[in-house]
């Protein structure tokens, strides 16, 4: 048996999240069903971390064991194929056979993509996040910081999070402007469920004047989710990068840039 990575990126507007269900309408029951007609035999596949409904990926990468023999350019055009527009394979690589693509995995970066303009946008629907209220960026960001570092992120917790520990530790939160457009990034070892957009939810509304820069660390540590802004719109949300321990190389997802030109740092 040989296993293989794959990079894989997806517009997660029409699918309700990652994970396999019994409906069969999430990213991986299409993407297992493509796999398992081109390598000929079922094929069942692990992700680096699961998205939900609505949720978009520049960088999940999956893993999967497979008796077929195709070559790496083979497997990116054969399932590709087999696939709908709103998924697409970006590479294909052997790897050893102790590759995990979850627990090997040491970090993940989520973006979030915000459009601020006092009427919403057709063109932006299920892409970015919208708010109609100016907001101030360097508070945002200044408030963020705050977050670096080792927490317990329970007031940004879903109430039905399965994760073991709500305690993570985060490396980068970012809060930058270009044009009509605030993109949030996080970087962390690993997210509780929601974490990403309630963190968005928390800062949209420093950024609006509604609360003090200060609210954030309040939050951070009051743990208590109930206080909290409310869970923002899946819309914007972005996986946009795994990375790897030591040792484990592969390609790079898509810049963000290079998918929503109308972004640049």
């Amino acid at each position: 048996m040989t296993r293989i990575a794959l990079g894989v990126q997806y517009d997660g507007s029409d699918w309700h999240g990652w994970q396999s269900q019994l409906h069969g309408k999430t990213v991986q029951d299409a993407l297992e069903a493509a796999l398992s007609r081109f390598a000929d035999h079922p094929v069942r596949v692990a992700c680096a971390g699961r998205t939900d409904t609505g949720v978009h990926a520049l960088g999940q990468i999956v893993h999967f064991d497979t008796g077929a023999t195709r070559t790496l350019q083979g497997w990116i055009r054969g399932i590709n194929a087999l696939l709908p527009a709103s998924i697409a394979i970006g590479w294909s690589a052997e790897v050893d056979a102790a590759f995990d693509a979850r627990f090997d995995a040491v970090s993940r970066t989520y973006h979030y993509l915000l459009l601020v303009r006092p009427h919403r946008s057709p063109h932006w629907v299920g892409r970015a996040g919208w708010t109609h209220a100016p907001l101030d960026v360097d508070a945002m960001h200044e408030a963020a910081q705050v977050l670096v570092g080792t927490h317990d992120f329970s007031a940004f917790r879903a109430s039905e999070c399965q994760a073991r520990t709500p305690v993570k530790t985060l490396s980068i939160a970012s809060v930058r402007r270009s044009g009509d457009f605030v993109c949030f990034t996080f970087k962390a070892s690993a997210f509780v469920q929601h974490m990403v957009r309630n963190l968005t939810g928390a800062l949209v509304a420093i950024g609006r004047g509604a609360k003090p820069r200060a609210w954030l660390g309040e939050l951070l540590a009051g743990r208590d989710r109930t206080v909290s802004a409310p869970t923002f719109m899946p819309d914007g949300l972005y996986l946009a990068r795994v990375d790897y321990r030591d040792g484990i190389v592969l390609p790079d997802p898509p810049s963000f840039t290079s998918i929503h030109a109308g972004f640049a740092p």
